[in-house]
């Protein structure tokens, strides 16, 4: 069963959006406002997040930001009653996914919340594994205090890796994702791999680049020294 948190003030609307989620088997969680949406965030997992944009004591385009910020990737639908182009540029700023505009049919509703509960954000602004954080939007690497000194490419590398941590990926999928079609021969990403993993190994004991045979690689944190 999809997982949904619904943060909107209208408890009219918000009822009717609950029930109606109810009866296509998504089960949806309620906050009236955004600081209560940011607390049940914290404390569950979901699979997307609708979020109204005008609400009191925290709007949903400052709650989008706040989520991107701390490197939250569940895909976020905003509802507003505004349809203006800024408007919308606003909401995609803030890190949001979709837009649905009211008034809207419920089987819209329903048919973005499957097709966005099914994937990652690309919009989340930061990720952490362990020690290690990455800043997607100044595109630098850190372990505690210290930078990596990395190329983009071994950033990207690094990126492609984080975002699907612990599973593996394929080395086809991580040529497509650095180089697109314009790809080298495979040497190139052993070499790239290569000095990737030796600067984790230097950085820190509490994440490994891992060789998954007849695969590819993975990212993973070392169990008992991520104390």
């Amino acid at each position: 069963m999809i997982n949904v948190l619904l943060v909107e003030d209208d408890i009219d609307l918000a009822t009717t959006i609950v029930d109606y989620l109810d009866i296509e088997d998504i089960s949806c969680d309620h906050a009236s406002n955004g600081v209560m949406g940011l607390n049940l965030i914290e404390n569950n997992q979901y699979q997307m997040i609708i979020l109204d944009i005008n609400m009191p004591k925290m709007d949903g385009l400052t709650l989008c930001k706040k989520l991107r910020e701390q490197g939250k990737n569940t895909p976020v639908l905003m509802l507003t009653a505004r349809d203006s182009l800024d408007n919308k540029l606003e909401g995609f700023a803030a890190g949001s996914d979709d837009y649905l505009v009211k008034p809207f049919a419920m089987k819209e509703l329903v048919a973005r919340v499957q097709v966005l509960a099914k994937r990652k954000s690309g919009e989340v602004k930061r990720l952490t594994l362990a020690n290690l954080q990455l800043d997607l939007t100044k595109h630098c690497a850190i372990v505690g205090e210290s930078t990596l000194k990395l190329s983009p490419i071994a950033f990207k590398l690094l990126e492609t890796l984080v975002r699907e941590a612990p599973q593996p990926v394929t080395r086809s999928v991580i040529m497509q994702a650095i180089w697109g079609e314009e790809q080298p021969d495979s040497n190139s990403l052993k070499v790239h791999i290569y000095h990737l993993r030796k600067q984790l190994e230097a950085a820190t004991q509490q994440v490994k680049l891992e060789t998954i045979p007849n695969i590819g690689f993975a990212i993973k944190t070392v169990q008992g020294d991520a104390q």
